[in-house]
């Protein structure tokens, strides 16, 4: 077998790690589950020992299942899931299970920076305080656990902390670094302001890598656990979706990724630091040095399209279903679903709104009802791209990748609302992908990411806006865009309502 590098992706449920060569083939992969501690309604947890040992299992099989060749095993990177805080005393050792991206323990944090620090928290950071980031957990740790704070003398982020179980050298990555939102996202460096705000000192605070720069070598005792050598090279990697834009090839400032996971997200590939979206949407630095990437998040994307499957048509196989919103129309004839079923992140940031279908009628079929959560879906994406249009960014090309990628029906319905040309992946490996072009570019096969993401990834279909259904979905989406004013009080008063009957 030829040489390769190893693209690790800790993802929230599992590993996958993909062994890729030089021609950008993927020639074996294994993956690796663990589980997830929600010990109370909110929390979300998991043992960092189990990524560690998740990922090592996935590289002991390369090695074993597959044929690997652990001297032709050049170089390792990673992506990770983001904003996880895991905490570390003066020996590095663990001192808590690791608080993730999707625990929502932490509103009076958020609050808290927020009364503190105002405008000036944007301005610096680029994003606001929300629940899933790491700065909010390190003062939910701080003023509820301060018994465990006071031991803590840095933290780390998921994959930064595998990487450094690997090479023994400890660091965290300047895009996973970003979504901490503690730092200075303009200069690259860890944000004095907020150190001070919150009585954080400086040591506490890891040094920041390049998602490129070299991170070490495979350690001699990592190297007796796994079966690799010590000659094997190890880079910084990338938050997961610095390293999905990557591997995705969204390298250029005309295109945006539209990826329709459990969650959605809309994200751009942005050249400097000069554009303001005043904490409309996330701003972080990327993976490649000297550059940023923006995106919006919406919270229920294929969860609503699987929340509709299992609830309403749980013995139907997904495509005939989805394809079935062929026999509806433009506007699901006449119906409006809003996607809020677990809230909203962008552009609301409101934990308690809540879906709705609106204009429901007795003549409607299921396949309106599957329509309008296909649209509806869509229609949260172009709330993200308005927030785009409104600061001025100017892109022509839409990248889809997801569930969303597989259906050319879903393909239409988003270049008919996005009114944009829509380009899918012929090779879509996302995350795993961009960390594998990580470590290619750090060993030097390729001169800049741009060029191993170009090499690597191969682009399939485009779908282009069909004019006519362009007019009929903009009259939809300004109907749509009143949906959440209309609703929001009810959904509130709905919440406070299943709270107090649940106590």
């Amino acid at each position: 077998m030829s040489e390769v590098v190893l693209g690790v992706d800790l993802g929230t449920s599992a590993v996958k790690v993909s062994a890729v060569d030089r021609a950008g083939k993927i020639v074996a992969q294994q993956s690796y589950s663990y589980p997830l501690s929600q010990p109370k309604p909110g929390w979300s947890e998991q043992n960092p020992e189990d990524w560690v040992n998740g990922a090592t299992v996935a590289i002991v099989r390369l090695i074993l299942n597959d044929g690997l060749k652990p001297e032709d095993i050049k170089g390792i990177s990673y992506s990770g899931q983001m904003h996880g805080l895991v905490l570390l005393d003066n020996n590095n050792q663990v001192l808590r299970p690791a608080i993730l991206w999707n625990d929502t323990r932490t509103t009076p944090q958020t609050k808290e920076i927020a009364d503190k620090m105002g405008t000036e928290f944007i301005d610096v950071t680029r994003n606001k305080a929300l629940e899933g980031f790491t700065l909010p957990k390190i003062l939910w740790v701080k003023e509820n656990e301060p018994e465990i704070f006071a031991q803590a003398a840095t933290f780390v982020t998921p994959k930064d902390y595998v990487r450094y179980r690997m090479t023994g050298k400890l660091a965290m990555e300047i895009s996973d670094a970003s979504g901490t939102v503690a730092m200075d996202v303009a200069a690259g460096t860890w944000s004095k302001e907020v150190q001070e705000a919150f009585d954080l000192p400086a040591s506490f605070f890891p040094d920041i890598i390049q998602g490129i720069e070299y991170a070490g070598n495979v350690s001699q005792s990592y190297a007796l656990f796994s079966g690799l050598t010590v000659d094997t090279q190890i880079f910084g990697g990338a938050a997961d979706n610095a390293a999905g834009a990557i591997g995705s090839a969204i390298l250029k400032p005309n295109m945006v990724w539209s990826s329709i996971g459990t969650s959605g997200v809309v994200l751009k590939y942005e050249d400097n630091a000069n554009v303001d979206y005043k904490g409309k949407i996330h701003f972080f630095n990327h993976a490649i040095p000297g550059k940023y990437y923006s995106m919006g998040v919406t919270l229920s994307a294929g969860h609503s399209l699987d929340w509709f499957k299992s609830t309403f048509a749980p013995d139907d196989d997904f495509t005939p279903l989805v394809d079935s919103a062929g026999k509806s129309t433009v506007g699901a004839n006449g119906l409006l679903f809003t996607p809020y079923i677990v809230g909203e992140r962008t552009p609301y940031a409101d934990g308690d709104i809540r879906g709705s279908w609106l204009g429901v009628d007795s003549m409607h079929k299921q396949h309106d009802f599957v329509r309008s959560v296909l649209e509806g879906i869509i229609f949260s994406f172009k709330d993200i791209f308005e927030i785009y249009d409104e600061a001025g960014a100017d892109f022509d090309t839409v990248i889809a990748s997801g569930g969303g990628a597989k259906s050319p029906l879903w393909l239409q319905i988003q270049a008919d609302i996005f009114d944009k040309k829509v380009v899918v992946l012929e090779n879509e490996q996302g995350p795993g992908m961009g960390a594998a072009i990580l470590a290619a570019v750090g060993l030097g096969w390729f001169p800049s990411v741009q060029e191993a993401a170009e090499n690597f990834a191969s682009f399939g279909k485009e779908y282009t806006p069909n004019p006519e259904n362009v007019e009929k979905y903009k009259q939809v989406y300004a109907i749509y865009k009143k949906v959440y004013a209309a609703t929001a009080e009810v959904s509130h008063e709905l919440m406070d309502y299943r709270r107090a009957a649940t106590n």
